[in-house]
């Protein structure tokens, strides 16, 4: 299980208590995804060029009929070949220069509203590790799941560790993290703006859709979700 704790007393800070679980992606960060703002700085530097690109499109290309990007958020093809002890140090700085910056004013509100309320502050994104560790500090938040690029010999294969945390990999690990530390999702809290936060707001007792995308304010109603706008 991916289980990576901004602390090192997870235990005491997490067990029974309600938490809040925050996607980060035009949730917690509006706008445009870490990873696509990552790939434009890496290019800046010359760190990724055409060749990541070709790749990326060729192995994307392998992967279709199904009209849909999820298969690249499965395989980071621009990152393979390249060292850890290289790529790391780049994204914590990307992080720490770029997105801490950049989180909306009410998602700072609402972060500091449940930690106020005793609430256990849990992100949850399918960017990088290395990308999101950095706000998760900044943030105070007990916990972080993000995803883990696999490594050979400290080089970056692209392939990602499961379970990733999208989709259906939201919920697992929630419900997983609510076995470990005898959470009652039924009193949680969560959001998220995408199809891929849909079963991470279905396993909570208070899910909120914030910034709607991809057919998300539909899905909001239907469920009668309350919908909000952090920009």
């Amino acid at each position: 299980m991916l289980l990576a704790p901004t602390t090192n007393s997870v235990a005491p800070r997490l067990n029974g208590r309600t938490a809040a679980f925050f996607d980060v992606d035009n949730t917690v960060l509006p706008g445009e995804a870490s990873e696509v703002r990552f790939f434009r700085w890496l290019w800046q530097r010359g760190v990724v060029g055409w060749p990541e690109i070709r790749a990326s499109l060729s192995w994307l290309a392998r992967h279709l009929p199904a009209i849909s990007l999820h298969p690249l958020r499965e395989r980071k093809l621009y990152l393979a070949g390249k060292p850890s002890r290289l790529i790391r140090p780049l994204g914590e700085a990307f992080c720490r220069e770029q997105l801490c910056s950049g989180v909306s004013e009410a998602a700072l509100q609402a972060i500091e509203e449940h930690r106020k309320a005793g609430h256990a502050i849990i992100l949850l994104s399918g960017s990088l590790d290395f990308l999101i560790h950095p706000l998760a500090v900044t943030l105070q938040a007990e916990q972080c799941f993000a995803g883990r690029l696999e490594q050979i010999d400290g080089i970056y294969t692209g392939r990602l560790v499961p379970p990733l945390p999208y989709g259906q990999g939201k919920r697992r690990l929630i419900e997983q993290l609510a076995k470990d530390f005898s959470l009652d999702l039924s009193r949680c809290y969560a959001y998220g703006d995408s199809p891929g936060d849909f079963e991470l707001l279905q396993a909570v007792g208070y899910p909120t859709v914030i910034n709607p995308i991809r057919g998300m304010a539909r899905v909001a109603r239907q469920n009668r979700w309350p919908v909000r706008q952090w920009r």
